[in-house]
């Protein structure tokens, strides 16, 4: 193993110092202000905006009614806002109001694997196209203040051909040059998608490559284990996590305690989860209203009872929320009684991952006392 990660090590974002290296991704229609103050109450160091589009940060009118969209708390920072597009232009300007809305980081998106982004040039479909990637970057960094540092988050590439790989190190090597602080590179590729496991290989091959310029790793982060595992086995300067974070915020307090060498921690009680998706749910009242809110705190709540031992009723209740306040009736229903809760079901580990199957012979459900053998390196530093 070339690099561990240890507690006493920060990750650096230009001039930002993080206290440990697993953050909070990006995530659409869901890293909202409600979202990302939860998690840094449970132990994240940094969170991700979900993503804008550049055309619409510029045709943002400063109105009552539109304030929740840049919304940043006291208590969050720092935060990075992310921006997507497809003209270089337009992404200027919309760094520049993030910024002044208080952003503290800006991150350009050329990842996103969704059909209809791609059908409108935004997102990963820049991967195909270096010297428009590297215009945007070169926008942003030239249009915010130099403490305000600059990142993108990639894929790797487009698929597999060697094209796509000669275009990802055009951009990958060029964004630095420009100015960015660090780059995020999910696993997989635009083509695949979430389909097959990220390839951790990967980035193992591409962290070397970049020695001392700061790449965090994403793709198959469903657990506090797979985080760490992640960081040990690729070397990279942290890690982000996306889809594993969604109804877990208690996943970064679980990765803190692994990295001090400490067993797994207990999935929250039951009334640890009451407590934190009223919370949430109180958070996104005061944020969106009581009615605006629903639809995408029915959202939340969901991907919530996957840590309820009964989550498949909680899930069915959940889903039947459509009024305002309803979802207190659940909490009533399935939180009043406290009681032990679970750790999300992982169906697709990543293979590099102690979340595998593991051999023959051995355990897949380790004790608490059980720990994986970088746990002890890491607290031995």
């Amino acid at each position: 193993m070339n690099h561990l990660c240890r507690p006493s090590c920060p990750l650096r974002i230009g001039p930002i110092e993080l206290d440990f290296p697993v953050v909070q991704a990006a995530l659409s229609g869901y890293s909202d202000l409600p979202m990302r103050v939860t998690a840094r109450r449970l132990g994240v160091p940094y969170t991700l905006c979900e993503v804008m589009l550049d055309k619409f940060l510029v045709a943002l009118k400063p109105r009552r009614k539109n304030h929740h969209f840049l919304a940043v708390a006291d208590e969050e920072h720092p935060v990075g806002g992310q921006l997507m597009g497809a003209e270089p232009a337009q992404f200027g300007l919309a760094a520049q109001r993030l910024v002044e809305h208080g952003f503290d980081a800006i991150d350009i998106n050329f990842g996103c694997p969704v059909k209809k982004v791609l059908g409108r040039c935004r997102g990963g479909f820049h991967l195909g196209q270096p010297a428009v990637a590297l215009e945007i970057v070169s926008r942003v960094r030239d249009s915010v203040p130099a403490s305000i540092p600059v990142t993108v988050k990639m894929r790797r590439g487009i698929d597999d051909t060697p094209e796509s790989r000669d275009n990802f190190f055009e951009i990958f090597d060029g964004a630095y040059e420009r100015g960015v602080a660090a780059i995020t590179v999910h696993g997989r590729t635009v083509t695949q998608r979430y389909d097959g496991p990220s390839r951790w290989e990967f980035l193992r091959d591409l962290k070397r490559y970049a020695g001392q310029r700061v790449v965090l790793g994403s793709g198959d982060l469903f657990s506090a284990r797979a985080c760490l595992d992640m960081l040990a086995y690729t070397g990279v300067d942290g890690v982000t996590v996306a889809r594993g974070a969604i109804g877990n915020p208690w996943i970064f307090g679980q990765a803190r305690a692994l990295a001090q060498g400490l067993p797994l921690p207990l999935p929250p009680s039951l009334h640890e989860q009451r407590d934190v998706i009223a919370e949430h749910y109180r958070l996104a009242e005061e944020t969106f209203g009581p009615v605006r809110c629903v639809p995408d705190m029915r959202k939340s709540a969901i991907k919530y009872s996957q840590l309820h031992p009964h989550h498949q009723q909680v899930r069915k209740d959940f889903c039947q929320v459509k009024q305002a306040g309803a979802w207190r009736e659940v909490l009533n229903k399935w939180y009043a009684a406290d009681g032990p809760g679970v750790h999300p079901q992982i169906t697709e580990p990543n293979p590099r991952s102690h979340d595998a199957i593991p051999p023959v012979g051995e355990s897949c459900n380790p004790t608490r006392d059980q720990q994986p053998a970088w746990a002890g390196a890491i607290a031995k530093g």
